[in-house]
């Protein structure tokens, strides 16, 4: 992941300072351990501030609005004790060539500052930290203490210390190219690692763009470039510095927030003509973050809910094959109860001291052996298989349901299994919402324990997978279990089609027709295809997809999500193959 350097943090406050202030300050909302999120209001409109302090996704911009959950952090709380109501007066460096900035409040533009909040991105050791008039701090995302550090302790009624100040040479527009030249070829070494190495406020993402533009490599030792490749380089070096100037000074004109092929840049390195990717650094930076952070839970959440639910699968199909084998056992009673009536029917022919006796079988005269115990007469041997067939009897009737409760819960964990093996890959928050409904209902069911779990009162909307007929009608098929029930007991009309692989676990499909509508042969097969595809069957050829009036679909009572009976069906045949998935 790309972090906020120096020239984003410069370009993204500059952005703030002309747009956003003054404003006043709300409402504060702390979304987990490293994000605070600043709802602020100017005469022209209403946004939300993002900070964080996360340690490798640091940062500073405009965002969406957070998700509507409880905060309940302290560090939001005494933010919004101290701060709540006051006007968002300035923004500025702590010092420069510094990614740390001190965010002011104040009663109302013009009166003394209050407070200040201060904001440290810098990697693993980045922070918020809230001093008052005097600068002593009185809370802080992370309180550091001396024996975590000696150097710059941060507690709290101490006072605000700026961070240990860089040794390296700050960077100057008015340095001649001899000099900097001379600077950065005083050690032969890679090109990249000695600009790195030599000035203040450079990243690696930075310098192997300017490298880039001008026409070099990163690796390539200082001491192979030519006098025209050194130039090329130093006018790479003053249009950065020129960009720094002109975005402190307030000109935000040479801003130009684009994709690169590893991460983002703020700076038109090439004079491309075209427009830039997005309007502000803010939408860049909105966009970029919350894109790899959802992928980084996505992955996360992933691989926990694939390895849990590998478990129990394990676990529940040895127990089932031990019920299996337990009933493959209670088979043989009534071949024991045959045998004692046999025996029952022929005492004359047991003999004392015999091992096993040889019968004619009532039905076929064919002979049939009973190993008898020498300890016991006939009667006793014969009571003794009586007992036998009572007891594995009673065992079956016992085993059998069971085995009819493993396969329904390997049932419906199959059918989750299918979910989550077709959520593959994160493309957008739908998918990382997805499996976050599938964790809750993983908790809901006692399958996952969270001491932090709070049900929520209020359900986000699902977001179906949405696709459209060929006669234009609208195809909705669920990612998960919540959402298959959503999507067959509530939005589902009596004008509907639902949509099921037959006795293969998938997600529900729902044709929308509106009233008097019909859907042609092209429609269904249409869905039918959809529907298989978001199955268990997906690299099938052809897979039986059955498909009714919701009417005719229920829900047994105490089945678990997304678990159905039907009736009244049609079948069709889907053919997964022919849907391309879009990338």
């Amino acid at each position: 992941m790309q972090p906020v350097d120096l020239t984003t943090l410069i370009a993204a406050y500059s952005e703030l300072r002309t747009t956003w202030l003054p404003a006043r300050l709300e409402q504060v909302y702390q979304r987990d351990r490293h994000t605070i999120f600043l709802a602020l209001r100017t005469l022209t409109g209403r946004g939300w501030l993002a900070v964080s302090w996360h340690p490798t996704a640091a940062r500073l911009h405009l965002s969406d609005p957070p998700p509507r959950k409880p905060d309940t952090f302290t560090f939001s709380d005494q933010l919004r004790h101290q701060l709540g109501g006051l006007a968002f007066v300035a923004i500025a460096p702590v010092s420069p060539w510094e990614r740390a900035l001190d965010l002011q409040f104040a009663k109302r533009p013009g009166d003394p500052i209050l407070w200040h909040l201060y904001i440290e991105i810098m990697g693993k050791r980045s922070n918020a930290i809230l001093a008052n008039a005097d600068n002593q701090i009185v809370t802080a995302a992370h309180q550091v203490s001396e024996k975590q550090s000696s150097i710059r302790p941060i507690l709290t009624g101490a006072p605000y210390a700026l961070p240990p100040s860089l040794t390296d040479p700050i960077p100057n527009l008015t340095e001649p190219q001899s000099r900097w030249q001379e600077r950065i070829a005083l050690i032969p070494d890679a090109l990249g690692r000695q600009m790195l190495k030599s000035y203040q406020g450079l990243s690696s993402h930075l310098v192997k763009a300017a490298i880039a533009s001008a026409q070099l490599d990163f690796e390539q030792s200082t001491h192979s470039l030519t006098q025209e490749d050194w130039n090329r380089l130093f006018a790479s070096w003053q249009q950065w510095l020129n960009f720094i100037q002109s975005c402190q000074t307030g000109d935000l004109s040479s801003i130009y927030p684009h994709w690169t092929e590893t991460g983002y840049q703020v700076i038109n390195w090439n004079h491309n003509p075209e427009p830039p990717d997005f309007k502000s650094v803010q939408d860049l930076l909105n966009r970029y973050y919350t894109d790899e952070l959802n992928r980084f839970d996505f992955k996360q959440l992933r691989h926990q809910l694939s390895q849990k639910l590998a478990n129990l699968l394990n676990k529940l199909r040895v127990k089932g094959q031990g019920f299996e084998n337990r009933l493959q056992e209670s088979s043989e009673a009534d071949d024991y109860r045959a045998k004692a009536d046999l025996l029952m029917a022929n005492l004359q022919e047991w003999q004392p001291g015999m091992k096993a006796i040889g019968l004619p079988d009532f039905e076929t005269g064919e002979p049939v052996t009973i190993p008898l115990d020498l300890e016991k007469n006939a009667v006793q041997n014969a009571q003794s298989l009586y007992k036998r067939h009572q007891k594995l009897k009673r065992a079956r009737g016992a085993v059998e349901p069971l085995l009819a409760t493993v396969r329904q819960e390997i049932d419906y964990l199959e059918q989750i299994e299918v979910a989550i093996s077709q959520i593959d890959d994160y493309r957008e928050p739908a998918d990382l919402q997805a499996l976050a409904e599938i964790r809750e209902e993983f908790i809901q069911q006692g399958y996952l324990s969270d001491p932090e779990y709070k049900r929520q009162t209020q359900e986000s909307s699902p977001e179906f997978y949405h696709f459209v007929s060929p006669s234009g009608f609208e195809l909705l098929i669920g990612r998960n279990n919540r959402q298959n029930d959503v999507l067959s007991f509530r939005v589902a009309t009596d004008y509907d089609l639902w949509f099921h692989t037959q006795e293969i676990a998938g997600s529900h499909g729902l044709l929308r027709l509106p009233p008097g509508a019909v859907a042609d042969e092209a429609d269904l097969q249409f869905a039918a295809d959809l529907t298989a595809y978001y199955s268990r069957a997906r690299h099938s050829e052809q897979v039986p997809v059955v498909y009714t009036e919701p009417k005719n679909v229920y829900k047994p009572k105490g089945a678990k999500p997304g678990m159905v009976i039907y009736k009244h069906e049609r079948i069709l045949w889907g053919c997964p193959q022919h849907f391309t998935p879009p990338t």
